[in-house]
């Protein structure tokens, strides 16, 4: 059973799509339930995480600085298959333990954006593992944590609005220096996630609605006509992060001329949109 703090953020993350208050606030976090390496039964934990592309995040376990690795991982090394919940998306996923310089270079970008893990590294005497969580489902159709369609495209944006925003806040904090190599994977990440929502809505989603709601095909160009022009700011910003020597203020422009096309694309889509799936 999970402790009482832990069953906190637990029951605030389920009942917020992610968001929780208080020391997790401006977190990325997720729940991750492993089958106990001894017991077989399921344990949930509140974990922080770091984006590592599509189809992947990584954890770590620190617990705290703690000299024993933490259950949830040695949960892991007995049965390396988990439930993730991001918030937005449920999936299954595959546990990988990173060793070697992939380890080294992973655990070194998250010391890089955050030193704490530095300080838990020395006083847990250990070296302090870092696992891959890779999405088992993928191919399919996302778990979406919503009891409808029109509430699985709020929480969905929702993701996407959270998402850039801390990477926003994160831009701000490193202003003056360099663009560090965990952020450049973040914004990364974050452009192949936006990438694939808005390929599945043209290709799944709004054919849907056009063969539902005729009425709808102004609207429905027009939002074909908002990721067309996104894809180029996406395409932007890629650029920006990707160059060897990238310009911190270059990224952080991209960031900001992306958020105000995007948070004006998915406010008018919803306004748009759910009406007709709350029609039918």
């Amino acid at each position: 059973m999970p402790n009482d703090f832990n069953q906190h953020v637990i029951d605030e993350f389920r009942a917020h799509h992610g968001r929780v208050g208080g020391y997790f606030e401006d977190a990325r976090l997720l729940l991750l339930t492993t089958t106990g390496a001894r017991t077989g039964t399921p344990h949930t934990t509140p974990l922080g995480y770091l984006p590592d592309g599509g189809d992947r995040v990584l954890v770590i376990g620190s617990a705290g600085g703690s000299p024993r690795d933490p259950q949830w991982f040695r949960n892991l090394l007995a049965r390396p298959r988990a439930t993730v919940e991001s918030g937005a998306f449920t999936y299954e996923a595959r546990a990988v333990v990173l060793t070697g310089e992939e380890r080294d270079r992973a655990f070194a970008r998250a010391v890089e954006a955050d030193p704490g893990w530095a300080a838990y590294q020395e006083k847990a005497g250990r070296t302090i593992p870092v696992v891959a969580l890779y999405d088992s489902s993928a191919g399919g159709p996302p778990r979406v944590n919503a009891g409808s369609p029109g509430e699985a495209l709020k929480v969905v944006h929702d993701a996407f609005r959270r998402e850039l925003g801390l990477i926003r806040a994160e831009m701000r904090r490193g202003e003056g220096g360099t663009l560090g190599a965990q952020l450049r994977v973040t914004c990364l990440t974050f452009c192949q996630g936006l990438h694939h929502h808005h390929a599945g809505e043209d290709l799944a989603l709004f054919p849907f609605l056009a063969d539902r709601h005729p009425e709808s095909a102004p609207v429905l160009a027009r939002l074909r006509e908002e990721h067309e022009r996104i894809a180029v700011l996406v395409a932007e910003l890629r650029r920006a992060v990707s160059a060897r020597d990238a310009d911190p203020a270059v990224a952080r422009a991209e960031v900001e001329r992306l958020t105000a096309e995007l948070e004006a694309h998915l406010a008018y889509e919803e306004e748009q949109l759910m009406p007709l799936f709350q029609g039918g």
